[in-house]
């Protein structure tokens, strides 16, 4: 089946199944801004469909056949099944239909610099850092985040200039849609084994996309990371490594870490200091997120010392680490984290900040990913003092029957973990005001709607 291309509806109406999706709610404004008109659906109220309605877009929520009536083209998040009733729908009607991917690797075509960053963690964080730097270094990027950086003004920023930067997702091998003239490999892990066999197969979908680099381009992975070298050194492009050791391309030195883990130090390229960062965002993940960033700006023609003034003032995008409320001397956060790697990195910088007892709240994200990191969810938690689970978000899954959050809970408390299983947010709001004192920190951590149980507590503080 021949794949419609986007120039071919310009200022005709595109119909976005699942548009309240960090992925297509910007894909929805850049669409906006470009022309087209623009409906969508998505199964609830999610925090981002305000800003596709106020950008314009006409916004059904439930998936219903007749919302795409008179659609010219329809675009579907990867998380809409074949049987979504507008697909089947549009195919009755023979409404031309498209994944979300293709839609954003035919809007990355014909930029002299296409970018894509890539890895299991810090995609969004990775992007959002170069995006910043970029634009304060007046290089005027395009930009596709999944998340909302104040930097650009949301997920979204059509530029004039040569780069086009944009997440590159791994999930049902989407990027592989792209054509990228530079490739940023942050880190290969275990997740989506829900579409994937195990992490080697993982290991070699990264590698088709490294192969996509054309002879003139550029890969920057992680050096530390065996998975993404041997991938890289099956390229015939040029490439270049970060870490934070220094037989990397790009490394800190000078590296120190205040009490809070915000990291300073002078950075490093094959020898020579090029400037100093401090960072403004904790962890030394965000360090090699950092680095990542530099590297990719150097090579897309950033004044460095400048770039390590924007990083320096990098303070994150949001729902990454995100302070939300100080109640009663209690600070709460909300973290993007999803799967057990991501948890662990949010702890453990909560840690370090927590003067009191740590309250780490999870939201699991799917019963797949449940079911094939059950072990590792059962420690990545272990540096808080109480771990609060609330039921597992289905999202795009339907509920098989033989895995819940009570699971969970019960094999955290087998590793020594102290661990309670409250259901809903309300369970879990109370829990905590029933619990917390000051100088207590609470982070809530998952990629479904537990930002709501932020936007409720904060709703309910206000209320009193």
């Amino acid at each position: 089946m021949q794949i419609p291309h986007i120039r071919d509806y310009q200022g005709k109406r595109i119909h976005m199944i699942g548009i309240g999706g960090s992925s297509m709610s910007g894909l929805a404004a850049m669409l906006i801004d470009k022309g087209y008109q623009v409906s969508g659906s998505d199964r609830s109220e999610g925090y981002l469909i305000g800003d596709v309605r106020a950008k314009g877009a006409k916004v059904f929520i439930g998936h219903q056949p007749e919302n795409v009536h008179g659609a010219d083209l329809v675009v579907f998040t990867g998380a809409a099944a074949a049987d979504n009733p507008e697909r089947v729908e549009a195919d009755r009607l023979g409404i031309p239909s498209m994944e979300r991917s293709f839609l954003l690797g035919q809007l990355m075509e014909g930029f002299p610099q296409a970018v894509g960053i890539c890895g299991a963690h810090g995609k969004t964080t990775a992007t959002s850092m170069l995006s910043q730097i970029l634009v304060e270094c007046g290089l005027d990027p395009s930009v596709h985040i999944g998340g909302k950086l104040d930097a650009i003004g949301g997920s979204t920023r059509i530029g004039k200039g040569e780069a086009f930067l944009a997440e590159a997702c791994e999930f049902r091998r989407s990027f592989l849609q792209m054509k990228p003239t530079m490739a940023v490999v942050l880190n290969i892990d275990a997740d989506h084994l829900d579409c994937y066999k195990d992490i080697e197969e993982i290991e070699e979908t990264f590698g088709q996309f490294l192969q996509l680099l054309p002879e003139d381009g550029l890969a920057i992975g992680k050096g530390t990371d065996e998975r993404i070298m041997r991938q890289m050194k099956k390229l015939h492009c040029a490439a270049e490594t970060f870490g934070m050791t220094d037989d990397c391309d790009w490394h800190p030195v000078n590296l120190q870490e205040d009490e809070q883990g915000y990291a300073g130090y002078d950075l490093c390229h094959k020898g020579q200091i090029l400037g100093h960062v401090k960072m403004s965002v904790p962890g030394d993940f965000n360090v090699e997120n950092g680095l990542a960033a530099l590297a990719a700006a150097h090579a897309l023609g950033a004044d460095m010392q400048r770039a390590c003034e924007s990083l320096s003032s990098f303070r994150g995008a949001h729902r990454r680490f995100e302070l939300t409320d100080n109640i009663d001397g209690v600070e709460v956060f909300h973290d993007y984290g999803h799967n057990p790697t991501e948890m662990r990195n949010a702890v453990a910088v909560a840690r370090k900040r927590c003067k009191g007892r740590l309250f780490a709240v999870m939201q699991p994200h799917t019963f797949s990913r449940v079911k094939s990191l059950f072990d590792e969810y059962l420690t990545c938690t272990e540096l808080a003092d109480v771990t609060v689970v609330t039921d597992i978000c289905a999202a795009r899954e339907k509920d098989p029957g033989d895995i819940n959050s009570g699971m969970l809970v019960e094999g955290m408390k087998a590793h020594g973990v102290n661990a309670v299983w409250t259901p809903t947010f309300d369970d879990t709001e109370a829990y905590l005001r029933a619990h917390w004192q000051p100088g207590d920190l609470a982070i809530t951590m998952g990629c479904g709607d537990i930002n709501m149980l932020n936007e409720q507590i904060h709703k309910h503080e206000m209320e009193k």
